[in-house]
């Protein structure tokens, strides 16, 4: 047989070859081609050759080819021969392996693997000096037979516990310590081992804390983190090594590294989780005064965080299976010296350890009902007795922070009613405390001064989880509690107090999700009473009022009445004359509520539908035709808002509905002859071209698969209804009307144009642009609709190459080229109507393709350009850039920073914002590429920071935000030389009439001034 010869001879070089030799073989066993006695044979002359290279291979070729046999193959007397044959020649590589397949077969027995593991013990008593992946190899050999064979092992006794510990001892590569931390873990676990628990604890506590930091993009995934997961298993994993963990633990908590104690808190935790009962109980007075310092004292949050979880845990064993409150368990002594020492600690309530000590209460308070119990009966009385003893409102300030935290953990243990927790035995508490805790907290509410906001908000949390409290409350004390968040919300306070009101709103936006009849009965009535039937002068108090509404319609119980009585309001308020104001607030508030929830599920779409689209556009209608009088409805800014309301509740309908709307877009659910629709006509008059609006809207949210008005199903009507939209569009001077009919015609080419047609559009732009070549005369319409249409083409990457050539063909024009550069903006911009969630076809290698063809062309076209026309370039380039994804700009920042350095020169706010987010984007992505600019970036960026006359703020704090970016970022040899200067000049924007930029001032000088600083470890 050569089957062996070209192994050995191919394995060096040719894996796969090797490996299929290695198959053939195997398959020549299974067909009975060859005995297993001849594949051994074929081995001998290599097998004793003097070459260890040579044995390993023989050794490796045998490996392969068992690894390749059916599972079911072997007999066991063949497995015994094998595993006593590879056991033989255990230290020549292939055995460890062999001996790996073997031990995955079933008929490979207890006894073989007895022997496998005491041959891996005799033979690698040196393991640690050998490389990293023959000691990997056979930790896992040796993980397999702990996985498949551990009562072998374990009946082994002694022998394995000494042989494992001894055989791992000393390993340092990360990849086998997560193998052997698991193997320890079960011997540690399911082994007897209380004779050798210094010797298993010894093994892995000089491990800890682990430092190991993985090298940068290291392949293999072993994070830190891993490691210490798996060492805490191990140090957690026994009581028996109590007695060395915590004295060991304990010292370390005197590290002055964080991340050390961080380690050892989190150890003492898992500790505290995973021992006896007897155990914690011995040690857990003792854990307690080396853990309270860290939560009394605190120095680091984390830290004290931590510590708070161990202590916590403690009291979670203490407490398991526990029912009993008898002030002789192991959980009760625990708790009896935190409980005096917290106590005495909340003598003095302003005193800085007085919150922590509340803190540790509340802690161990989650623990257990039982645990809540004990703290409880201990703490009420004496905090009842500080709090009216009393002489400031900070002290019963700082006391109800401590009874907020109390409840809290109230809540944990017993829960909410709607979300109950598990069922005790154990009686709450707080029960006898109940009549006291309701009249105090809701005096501190209603009865201090207003002055006292920050004490009354304390009050009103404290308030609110009494109300929230499973069967705590009853129903009209809740009620009352309601009527108080109301009467804060609805004042009329002259100061204003928004934290108390915000807060309050809050607060009943939590209690109507367990009692919502209360909301319906007391809050709603409250609430519309305030709202008057017309628009108050003067007076803004509907907002919060309105405001307060929209934010507890989280229930669809609650909102669906609210948006009834909404509408309701809404018709008589419109019986008024007034401002459009009121109206539009509660037109906005149906909004927000209907945005809340699914419309396309909600059993009153087809109502919404009714009322709010049919019946307030119906009346519009019929107001601009005169035959009823104008209302707050007909003002633009309220048609764009009811707009939004109309294109919601219509992409929600169904799709036979959304055809009728779509029949209706622009006659707007009037009776023919009651209104001529705008399209088609001339001269209407405002009031009617003003609906343009509402159809924008309803065309917006059909589906595209809809027929509109008047494009009917042939494609010859959609082009004509598209050029009477551009007759309209470039006449109109009504900015919203405007706008409203460009819109139009970006959906129509975008999501109604078969593709098929939209060749037809090519030579529409073709033909605004030759216009604007063959006169002088100013057209920024002509222009909006140029864009517009170009818009509704690209997005759907239409025709896109020909449409921008022809676009950035107009830059270098006398009159028409500042508005065409203004317009390259558009092309990508984000638009409400023109949207993914309308319908609309926007593909996403349209940014891509609108980048590739207008860079190279406007940096290409800039560089020719008379002085005059340059800056045309640089603004549409900004336009451009402004909605370009970072990952589409960075290939091209060479050519790229250029343009955008001369950008900044332009005195355009616009063109300045987006280029410094350009620049900002760069710098952070790509360093590098800005370092041979740094002196005109500088300059530019201080000019653009400094000039509060001339930049607009947000400009100022961006320039201000990119030059902070530097430093960390670029090298500091190159910053250096401007150093001084940047420190200097932004002396002057400290000074900024906008905090916003103030604050960005004074971190970006910080910046610099420590940049060659190394920063402190």
């Amino acid at each position: 047989m050569f089957n062996a010869q070209r192994y050995i001879l191919r394995v060096s070089n040719d894996k796969d070859k090797a490996n299929s030799i290695a198959l053939e073989t195997a398959q020549e066993l299974e067909s009975k081609q060859s005995t297993l006695i001849d594949v051994v044979q074929s081995l001998g002359e290599y097998i004793n050759d003097e070459d260890l290279t040579i044995r390993s291979r023989a050794i490796d070729y045998l490996s392969q080819v068992i690894g390749q046999l059916n599972a079911t193959f072997l007999s066991r007397q063949q497995i015994q021969v094998l595993c006593e044959f590879f056991c033989d020649r255990i230290e020549d590589g292939g055995a460890i392996g062999g001996l790996r397949r073997l031990a995955a077969l079933g008929r490979f027995t207890n006894d073989m693997a007895d022997l496998t593991f005491r041959a891996i013990i005799e033979h690698f008593q040196d393991l640690q000096i050998r490389p990293q992946t023959q000691r990997l190899e056979i930790i896992e050999l040796l993980n397999d037979l702990m996985l498949k064979h551990r009562n072998a092992l374990k009946e082994m006794g002694d022998k394995s516990i000494i042989g494992i510990t001894d055989l791992v001892s000393g390993e340092k590569d990360p990849r086998n310590l997560m193998v052997i931390f698991s193997i320890l873990k079960v011997v540690m676990v399911e082994w007897e081992i209380s004779r050798y628990a210094e010797t298993l604890f010894d093994s892995v506590f000089c491990y800890f804390p682990i430092t190991f930091r993985p090298p940068p993009g290291d392949p293999l995934g072993i994070t830190a983190q891993d490691l210490k997961k798996r060492l805490r298993d191990c140090i957690a994993a026994s009581s028996h090594f109590a007695p060395y963990a915590f004295p060991q633990l304990i010292d370390k908590l005197d590290s002055t590294s964080p991340n050390v104690k961080k380690d050892v808190l989190q150890t003492l935790g898992a500790c505290a989780l995973a021992f006896g009962l007897v155990t914690m109980s011995n040690y857990s007075i003792t854990l307690w005064d080396s853990l309270k310092f860290e939560v009394l004292n605190v120095q680091e949050e984390d830290l004290a965080e931590e510590a708070l979880k161990t202590l916590q845990a403690i009291a979670i064993r203490l407490s398991r299976g526990l029912d009993s409150t008898d002030p002789k368990t192991p959980l009760a002594r625990y708790l009896r010296p935190i409980i005096k020492e917290c106590n005495e600690q909340l003598q003095e309530p302003q005193h800085k350890q007085a919150k922590p000590a509340g803190q540790i209460l509340s802690a161990l308070s989650v623990a257990s009902p039982v645990a809540f119990y004990l703290i409880m009966k201990a703490v009420m009385p004496p905090l009842n007795t500080l709090y009216q003893d009393a002489d400031s409102v900070a002290k019963q300030r700082a006391l109800l922070e401590v009874l907020v935290q109390l409840l809290d953990s109230g809540i944990a243990v017993y829960g909410t009613p709607s979300l109950p927790a598990p069922a005790t035995s154990i009686e709450n508490p707080l029960e006898p405390f109940k009549d006291r805790l309701f009249e105090l907290t809701s005096q501190a509410l209603m009865s201090t001064s207003v002055e006292e906001v920050s004490f009354r908000i304390v009050a009103l949390k404290a308030l609110l989880r009494l109300c929230l409290l499973r069967k705590y409350l009853q129903e009209n004390e809740i009620g009352m509690a309601v009527q108080y968040l109301d009467e804060i919300v609805l004042s009329g306070d002259p100061d204003g107090k928004e934290d108390l009101k915000k807060e309050s709103i809050k607060s009943l936006v939590e209690l109507s999700r367990i009692k919502p009849n209360l909301i319906m009965d007391i809050t709603f009535p409250a609430f519309l009473a305030k709202l008057p039937d017309s628009c108050p002068p003067d007076n803004w108090d509907y907002l919060i009022t309105l405001e307060g509404l929209a934010q507890l319609s989280v229930e669809k119980f609650v909102s669906d009445t609210l948006i009834r009585r909404l509408l309701n309001k809404l018709n008589v308020v419109l019986q008024h004359e007034g401002s459009p104001k009121y109206p539009q607030a509660i037109l906005t508030t149906l909004q927000y509520t209907l945005k809340q929830r699914d419309l396309a599920q909600d059993s009153n779409l087809g109502e919404y539908h009714e009322k709010i689209v049919v019946g307030l556009i119906g009346r519009i209608v019929e107001a601009s035709t005169g035959r009823s009088p104008t209302t707050a409805l007909n003002e633009d800014s309220t048609l764009e808002i009811l707009g939004r309301l109309a294109t919601m509740i219509v992409r929600a309908l169904e799709e036979h509905k959304q055809n009728s709307v779509a029949l209706q877009i622009y006659s707007l659910f009037t009776d023919e002859g009651c209104f001529s629709p705008v399209s088609f006509r001339q001269n209407a008059p405002k009031l009617q071209r003003s609906t343009m609006i509402l159809s924008t809207a309803l065309m917006a949210g059909v589906s595209r698969s809809a027929i509109l008005e008047f494009a009917g199903s042939a494609n010859e009507a959609i082009l004509k209804l598209l050029s009477e939209l551009v007759r309209l569009a470039l006449v109109e001077d009504v900015p919203a009307l405007r706008q409203a009919t460009l819109r139009q015609i970006g959906l129509l080419i975008n999501k109604f144009l078969p593709p098929q047609k939209t060749k037809e559009v090519v030579p529409m732009i073709q033909s605004l642009t030759s216009g604007m070549f063959e006169t002088t005369m100013t057209s920024e319409n002509a222009v909006r609709v140029l864009f517009w249409e170009a818009k509704g083409l690209i997005l759907r990457l239409a025709h896109t190459e020909e449409v921008l050539d022809r676009l950035l063909a107009l830059l270098p024009h006398p009159t028409h080229g500042q508005a065409t550069a203004r317009g390259f903006g558009l092309l990508l911009a984000p638009d409400e109507i023109l949207s993914k969630e309308n319908g609309a076809n926007i593909r996403l290698l349209a940014k891509q393709k609108v980048f590739n063809i207008c860079i190279p062309s406007i940096a290409k076209a800039f560089r020719a350009a008379e002085t005059s026309t340059k800056p045309n370039y640089l603004i549409a380039l900004s336009g451009v850039l402004k909605n370009m994804p970072t990952d589409i700009i960075m290939p091209e920042i060479a050519t790229l920073l250029p343009l955008l350095l001369q950008s900044l020169d332009l005195n355009d706010a616009d063109v300045q914002a987006a280029t410094i987010q350009s620049l900002a984007v760069i710098s952070q992505e790509s360093p590098e590429a800005v370092e041979g600019h740094m002196g005109s970036l500088v300059t530019r960026l201080l000019k653009a920071a400094q000039r509060a006359d001339v930049s607009s703020a947000s400009v100022r704090h961006n320039a201000l935000r990119c030059l902070r970016i530097f430093p960390g970022k670029v090298k500091d040899r190159t910053l250096l030389p401007y150093k001084n200067t940047v420190t200097r000049e932004l002396l002057g924007c400290l000074d900024d009439p906008r905090r916003g930029v103030r604050k960005e001032a004074v971190e970006c000088r910080a910046k610099w001034f420590n940049m060659d600083e190394p920063e402190s470890e």
